[in-house]
């Protein structure tokens, strides 16, 4: 396997650092260029000083000319928005795209304006082109076309968790598609680096919220896919929290069963549906679950449960946000793309306590 080489623009946020972490001990993997308007001219490890001697490369303005080696493959871990306008730019010069936003999650232009809606973001897509052929980045679901694909959509992170938690479900026609629930908490990180006073500690610490009810952007690719899953237009309801923690999604999902069965037929068909998937692991009732187990890494645990009382299955989905959420995410994919074990340079345990 040759060098994959690999440029990261938006380097200096939570993303951008999660995917230096990684690729600075990937076997296949040299970073060629980190991009960003922050630290232009300074070593990286000036901005995350954790990083000295692992990651001492200078920080490029975002003029792409700057960049004179050879590029793979483009990290864009920036804000809604930039992918689109400069994606193609780098397809035209042989690279492939992985775009952490929600540039490219979904095929459909009308599905994207719905989604830039939600977020306040123009509702024109500047590469609408480019839509068609994009694809969504989890591999678990669409290892084939990610394989091939020009551009993928990273997908949301509290979408991973819920989809990833209710895929088999939704396959094997296990529940009923009208009675679905999803009840998600976040970390802080999940709100990027940029300080805001919401997220300011005297004011987190302590306290937990609900917030944009009815009305999540990442609600839009969780029904997407589920509705692919389903064979069928599918509806939930979704309600996100903020709580004291920095990084880490736990969501609870709620599904009606159609027939009775055992908490141990439903184990065994999760573990069938994701038999070959390195970073899914499951677990029984007996098996209690907690956040820290997937901390720092880029497994997602299910932890499932029957209520025979209400014939109710119950899905807790870990995952950390910046891990399988984000960064770990995004080079699962690019190992993909390029014809690697998946589990390359992810293959990590969390860290206790």
């Amino acid at each position: 396997m040759t060098e994959i080489n690999v440029a990261i623009v938006g380097a200096c946020g939570y993303g951008g650092c999660g995917s230096v972490e990684i690729l600075a001990f990937h076997p296949y993997a040299k970073i060629v260029a980190l991009v960003d308007q922050e630290g232009v001219g300074k070593p990286y490890s000036s901005i995350y000083p954790h990083l000295k001697g692992f990651c001492d490369m200078v920080i490029l303005p975002p003029e792409f000319d700057s960049i004179k080696e050879r590029v793979d493959v483009v990290f864009f871990a920036t804000p809604d928005g930039v992918g689109q306008t400069y994606a193609a730019y780098w397809i035209k010069k042989g690279a492939r795209v992985i775009d952490f936003s929600g540039d490219f999650r979904f095929q459909a232009l009308d599905q994207y304006k719905e989604y830039a809606k939600r977020i306040g973001k123009p509702e024109v897509h500047s590469a609408p082109e480019l839509l068609k052929d994009a694809v969504y980045g989890l591999a678990e679901l669409h290892r084939e076309e990610i394989m091939k694909a020009k551009v993928v959509g990273n997908p949301g992170c509290f979408a991973v968790s819920c989809i990833l938690g209710l895929a088999p479900a939704l396959a094997s026609n296990l529940i009923h598609l009208d009675r679905i629930i999803l009840d998600a908490k976040t970390g802080v990180s999940g709100a990027g680096k940029r300080p805001n006073p919401t997220f300011h500690y005297p004011h987190r610490y302590d306290n937990m919220n609900a917030y944009r009810i009815a009305m999540h952007q990442h609600v839009l690719e969780i029904e997407s896919e589920y509705s692919l899953l389903a064979r069928q237009e599918i509806r939930v309801t979704f309600t996100p929290h903020v709580i004291p923690l920095t990084r880490g999604i736990l969501s609870t999902i709620y599904g009606s069963l159609k027939d009775r069965p055992g908490a141990e037929e439903v184990v065994a068909l999760y573990k069938e549906f994701y038999k070959g998937c390195a970073f899914v692991r499951i677990a029984g009732p007996e098996e209690a679950q907690q956040s820290s187990y997937v901390r720092g890494t880029n497994f997602c645990n299910l932890w499932l449960n029957v209520d025979q009382r209400t014939n109710t299955l119950i899905v807790v989905s870990h995952i950390d946000n910046l891990m399988k959420g984000q960064a770990g995410n995004a080079v699962q994919n690019m190992n993909v793309m390029f014809g690697l074990s998946e589990s390359t340079g992810l293959m990590r345990p969390s860290q206790y306590p």
